[in-house]
């Protein structure tokens, strides 16, 4: 099978990015193109302006993107990347379907158990309710 879009979900931590390379060497085999979603959401405090933290949230994940991004187009690699504001899993599973994407590549911290259990993995979420193939990659 080729795979010729790709979608890396990226949550700003090293462990996130432990994918990446594995990215960058199949978008490079099978000539694809890589989208980088980060996916934003504010919590907001008493006494802090909502629209404001909401927008310095997405400011914030733009520019961490745009760092990865250029990082990737400097070894090669056809890459573009998109901020989404809501909750995780469901953002990563709807842009997967909504944009056609061919395959899902994300590192995931391997946990399971009562960790898992209590923490929830948005791994598991998006294995449970993608409709794409996915590559997981576990990452300690």
């Amino acid at each position: 099978m080729m795979f010729k879009k790709f979608l890396v979900p990226l949550d700003g931590s090293k462990l996130a990015e432990g994918i990446l390379p594995r990215v960058e060497w199949l978008a490079k085999i099978h000539g694809a193109e890589v989208t980088l979603l980060r996916v934003a959401l504010a919590h907001t405090f008493p006494g802090m302006d909502p629209i404001q933290h909401q927008v310095n949230v997405v400011r914030e994940a733009e520019e961490y993107l745009a760092k990865v991004e250029e990082n990737l187009k400097s070894v090669g690699v056809n890459v573009n990347s998109v901020v989404r504001y809501g909750h995780d899993a469901q953002e990563i599973v709807d842009h997967a379907r909504d944009r056609d994407f061919d395959l899902i590549a994300m590192s995931t911290h391997g946990r399971t158990g009562l960790t898992q259990f209590v923490l929830g993995s948005v791994a598991n979420k998006i294995i449970h309710t993608a409709t794409v193939p996915i590559l997981l990659c576990r990452v300690c």
